[in-house]
């Protein structure tokens, strides 16, 4: 890593207890990723995927649930963790405004706390792959949600949602970008070859 995305990284804490405001932030349940890996990379993978292929999450509730819930997260994360500092700011901003896309989209007030958005769609994602729809709609509750039953049908059948599309698209495609950028500064600039 370079020495001044170091200093950057390491500063970040240091601005915000100087004063600064801590942003808000969302981490994923332990079952956000199957088996041993890191969550948040998964989900970039993974929204990636859902957003840019709308079919893969048609009519399967369960998924656009958590395919949201990992925006939310993301859009905390990526604009604010030190780990994502050599990420392009747009990949932060294109992420907020994802999440403001699908906040609308799913009946999500704006101001809810992004945790308990996170933490309400991942239940409400249990519930329905319990069979459950009923307690998957009461995990909906207001004034973070503002029905419930309407979240659930949105999820159901989502609307084009093409700034998420774009986001999650360009979140995937920078880290892999940034993978590739630190796998050849590593093996010496000659990509390992002698």
């Amino acid at each position: 890593m370079r020495p001044a995305v170091v200093a950057f990284a390491l500063s970040l804490p240091l601005l915000f207890a100087c004063g600064g405001p801590v942003p808000p932030h969302a981490g994923l349940p332990a079952d956000s990723v199957a088996g041993v890996g890191d969550p948040t990379r998964a989900a970039i993978v993974s929204t990636a995927y859902a957003f840019n292929t709308p079919s893969s999450i048609a009519r399967r509730p369960v998924d656009a649930a958590r395919a949201a819930a990992q925006v939310e997260h993301l859009a905390t994360e990526i604009p604010y963790g030190p780990r994502w500092a050599e990420f392009s700011p747009l990949v932060g901003r294109e992420l907020m405004a994802a999440r403001g896309e699908l906040r609308s989209a799913l009946g999500i007030a704006p101001e809810a706390p992004p945790q308990a958005v996170v933490d309400a769609l991942y239940a409400a994602s249990r519930a329905l792959a319990a069979g459950d729809g009923a307690a998957a709609e009461r995990l909906l509750p207001p004034p973070a949600f503002r029905d419930g039953r309407t979240t659930l049908a949105r999820l159901s059948s989502l609307p084009p949602l093409p700034r998420t599309g774009t986001a999650t698209a360009l979140t995937e495609r920078e880290m892999l970008r940034v993978d590739q950028t630190s796998r050849f500064s590593t093996d010496g600039g000659d990509g390992g070859r002698d």
